[in-house]
């Protein structure tokens, strides 16, 4: 059976980047949180509170069951960590992935964010994830395919001694947090499904330092690598427009969002010599 993919319209698709500056001032507050001692469940009330304070619903919490508003994972953990007491140390890295709800249209993104100093391996690894996501989302254009986007990843990733994720991918977005289609980070140019106007996706290389493996802990959520290197997730939810993806996560959106705070009006005197001055 084929796919039902929705294009989404222009009003929708504003009210997704509405969705998006929830997400991205939720990862721009965890981000700036993050330090050795802090807890993984911290960050998660930091998320929480964010969604609390715009009015938003988290896309994550009760989904399927996941008993939190973020998902944490560090080191070699790949995605879907459950926060909670566990500590972060100097030296760690953790990838923060949220998502949020408004008015029934979805956000979703992630970044990976370094505890305090860490070793040039693990900092390397990091800038290489988020360029391979910057290059997936420059194939992002309407008359590319999916596979465009996907050997822009991979290409990059392999290029820089890093293997990619195949058993979890980018996804479509919008009513739900993940609809058809598929985006995996890797695959061939000039192949899989065209890239039309109106498509929204979530773009999400996930690099291991190591192989491609993985393995889901007993707590039916966190995925780590297979051999216990590290691993580093990107994330940004986009819409595909005449001129190309426009991002709905960056932070950017968060500040356009934000309203401009009220001006005080002038005192007489001020407005006195406000007018001489003219």
């Amino acid at each position: 059976m084929k796919e039902l993919v929705t294009l989404k319209s222009a009003s929708e698709i504003a009210t997704m980047r509405r969705a998006g500056a929830v997400v991205a001032e939720m990862l721009a507050r965890c981000s700036a949180a993050v330090r050795p001692g802090i807890t993984t469940g911290e960050l998660d009330a930091i998320g929480a509170a964010v969604i609390r304070e715009h009015g938003a619903t988290s896309s994550f919490l009760g989904y399927y069951g996941y008993p939190a508003t973020i998902c944490t994972s560090v080191n070699d953990e790949i995605v879907h960590g459950i926060p909670g007491r566990r500590k972060l140390h100097e030296g760690d890295i953790v990838g923060i992935d949220v998502g949020a709800i408004v008015d029934g249209w979805h956000a979703d993104a992630a970044v990976t964010v370094p505890v305090g100093k860490v070793k040039p391996e693990a900092a390397r690894l990091i800038r290489v994830t988020e360029e391979a996501l910057r290059r997936g989302i420059a194939a992002a254009r309407p008359g590319n395919r999916l596979g465009d986007i996907g050997t822009a990843v991979q290409a990059f990733a392999e290029q820089n001694g890093y293997s990619v994720v195949r058993n979890y991918v980018g996804h479509g977005i919008g009513r739900a947090m993940h609809e058809p289609p598929q985006v995996p980070n890797y695959g061939t140019g000039g192949q899989g499904r065209p890239i039309s106007v109106g498509l929204c996706i979530a773009i999400e290389p996930m690099l291991n330092a190591g192989g491609a493996e993985t393995r889901v802990e007993s707590d039916g959520w966190t995925v780590r690598t297979a051999d216990g290197s590290l691993s580093a997730h990107f994330e940004h939810t986009l819409a595909v427009t005449d001129a190309g993806p426009v991002v709905l996560t960056a932070a950017a959106a968060a500040a356009a969002e934000r309203p401009a705070p009220a001006r005080k009006p002038a005192r007489p005197a001020a407005r006195r010599a406000a007018a001489a001055r003219r």
